[in-house]
C-alpha cells in the first residue's frame, strides 16, 4: 500500500530565467547516466535536507530553502526571490515518489558553474526549443518538466512568465495506458506520451 501524500519527502525545483533577444531563456541541465532521472534534461534542484527544515514554517518554505541550496550546489547559482510555481504529486506507480515544488527565479549576474558529479552538461534555452529538442528525441524530458516548459512558451518575456505566477498550480499525477500508449493526466489537462511528439489536451 502507498504512502499518503503527506507522508511523502518534499523536494524544490528552481526554473531560472534570464533575457534574450527575442524573449528569454532558462536553465536546463543533464543528469549523469546514473542514478536519478538518469540522462535527462531537469531544472536544478534536489529533496528537503534536515538543514532546509525550521519549526513553524509551511512546508513550501523548506522546499523554498532546499530549492536555493541545491541550485548552488548543482550550478553554482545563488538565486533569490523565488516564486512559487507549481506543486507535483507523483502517481502511485513511480518507484520513487517525492512531492516537488517548482519556483521560478530570475537568474544572477554570475556564469553557471556545474558540479561535475551531479551535472553532465547545461544549455540555455528557450522553453519551445527544449520542448522541439525532445519532440525530435534529442534530449530525455519527464513530465513535470514537459508541462512547464509547455506552460512558459506562452510569455514573451522574464517580467511577464514571473507576473503570471506566485500561487502555486498542483498537479496531481495519474498514469494512463491504453492501446495509444502512456498518458499522464491531471485536474489541469492530458499529455498524450505514447510518442513523439508529446500532445498536452488542456481539460
Amino acid at each position: 500500500m502507498s504512502a499518503p501524500e503527506s507522508s511523502l519527502p518534499v523536494a524544490g525545483t528552481v526554473v531560472v530565467l534570464r533575457a534574450a533577444d527575442p524573449g528569454f531563456e532558462l536553465l536546463l541541465m543533464r543528469r549523469p547516466d546514473r542514478g536519478s532521472f538518469a540522462g535527462a534534461w531537469v531544472f536544478p534542484g534536489g529533496k528537503v535536507e534536515s538543514g532546509d527544515v525550521r519549526d513553524g514554517d509551511e512546508e513550501v518554505e523548506d522546499a523554498r530553502r532546499a530549492a536555493i541550496r541545491e541550485t548552488r550546489e548543482e550550478v553554482g547559482l545563488a538565486v533569490a526571490d523565488l516564486v512559487p510555481l507549481s506543486q507535483w504529486q507523483p502517481p502511485l506507480e513511480a518507484p520513487t515518489r517525492i512531492r516537488t515544488w517548482f519556483f521560478l527565479a530570475e537568474a544572477p549576474d554570475e556564469e553557471p558553474s556545474p558540479s561535475a558529479d551531479e551535472v553532465a552538461e547545461i544549455a540555455w534555452v528557450r522553453p519551445a526549443e527544449a520542448l522541439a529538442r525532445h519532440a525530435a528525441g534529442e534530449w530525455t524530458l519527464y513530465p513535470p518538466t514537459w508541462i512547464t516548459l509547455h506552460q512558459l512558451s506562452v510569455f514573451d518575456d522574464v517580467a511577464a512568465a514571473v507576473a503570471a505566477n506566485g500561487v502555486a498550480q498542483l498537479f496531481r499525477t495519474r498514469v494512463l495506458d491504453s492501446d495509444a500508449g502512456r498518458a499522464f493526466a491531471w485536474d489541469q489537462g492530458r499529455l498524450e506520451a505514447g510518442a513523439l511528439p508529446w500532445r498536452y489536451i488542456e481539460t
